[in-house]
């Protein structure tokens, strides 16, 4: 009888001491090889997986006795995929909870309005968040991987600020603001102007993209749309700078002349009817808007007046006289 008191006493020690050693292996910060420290759980890895992920990657436990943390927690099938970033003064609780909780460290990239695609692919390459699978794709390549029935990419993404998770594919951010693109431009589609001399909702993109290069300056879009639908309306040329400009390619060093304009491509505006046969950025939403909401205007011209602004006109004498004040010698002219 003396036995099984001693034995069981001595149950009651070990288990007790298990709890307090547990208690300060659960409550102690971690040592970790550096601050923050990064690591990945990929999708499908379990507790035990992730346990010895987390020590490969520097931080200094044993990784069985995480995992038995987990299961005595209960939160051995809660584990989340994704990249996490640590710190040092976390403990194995607060670890526990960040990777049950999936509190996935966070990258973040800004597509801005009127950008290029190639501007945007760029951009992507250089992000060291990102895991590059598009690079070394074409254009075309990289269309089809997203499943795109469009040929060419420009215009097609929506500008926007896009989280996600570090070391995840660049495929994902493109996907995102591929998706967001169609979507706004289905929208906007569906509310437009009735009788606008544009025929689909690509031609739509298309003026969007010109509108949205041409100013930054809301209070003046509606007015270049405005413009921009009363020349197809009447069979002007468009006659947009930016157009020329992405149709010169690399070729431009930041200076159009009147070669340039003179220059016959499929993007030049001076030389061809009707819209170029792309868009030649990337739209915001509310160029959108402007290019499918026009207001009533009788106004067939404008010119930057060097503050952002532009002025606009009915008739070219106007315009010339405009032109004269604001921009002779020296600025674009739509």
């Amino acid at each position: 009888m003396a036995f099984f008191k001693r034995l069981s006493l001595l149950i009651v020690l070990v288990a007790i001491g298990l709890a307090v050693a547990g208690t300060w292996f659960a409550t102690h910060p971690l040592l970790l090889r550096t601050s923050p420290l990064e690591f990945t759980i990929p999708p499908g890895t379990g507790l035990s997986g992730s346990a010895r992920l987390i020590a490969d990657a520097g931080v200094d436990f044993p990784p069985w006795e995480f995992s038995l943390l987990g299961r005595i927690l209960g939160k051995a099938a809660d584990i989340k995929a994704g990249s996490y970033e640590i710190e040092s003064g976390v403990t194995p609780l607060r670890l526990l909870a960040k990777l049950t909780h999936g509190d996935v460290s966070q990258g973040e990239l800004v597509l801005v309005e009127g950008r290029t695609f190639r501007q945007f692919r760029a951009q992507l390459d250089a992000d060291p968040d990102l895991r590059h699978d598009s690079t070394g794709l074409t254009d075309r390549e990289i269309l089809a991987r997203l499943g795109a029935a469009e040929t060419n990419p420009e215009g097609l993404f929506f500008p926007d600020t896009y989280l996600f998770t570090k070391h995840v594919s660049d495929f994902d951010v493109l996907g995102r603001a591929y998706r967001a693109m169609h979507l706004h431009l289905a929208d906007e589609w569906a509310k437009r102007k009735s009788n606008l001399p544009l025929y689909s909702a690509y031609e739509a993109l298309t003026l969007a993209s010109i509108i949205e290069k041409e100013t930054g300056v809301a209070a003046d879009r509606s007015q270049i749309a405005a413009v921009f639908i009363n020349r197809l309306q009447s069979g002007m040329l468009l006659q947009t700078d930016p157009s020329v400009i992405y149709g010169m390619g690399e070729n431009f060093d930041g200076n159009l002349r009147k070669r340039d304009l003179l220059a016959d491509t499929p993007y030049n505006t001076y030389t061809r009817g009707g819209l170029p046969p792309t868009p030649i950025s990337m739209p915001g939403l509310a160029a959108l808007h402007a290019a499918l909401n026009p207001p009533v205007s009788d106004k067939y011209y404008f010119v930057a007046k060097g503050d952002g602004h532009s002025e606009f006109s009915r008739t070219l004498d106007e315009h010339n006289r405009a032109v004269a004040r604001y921009q002779k010698n020296k600025g674009k002219t739509g």
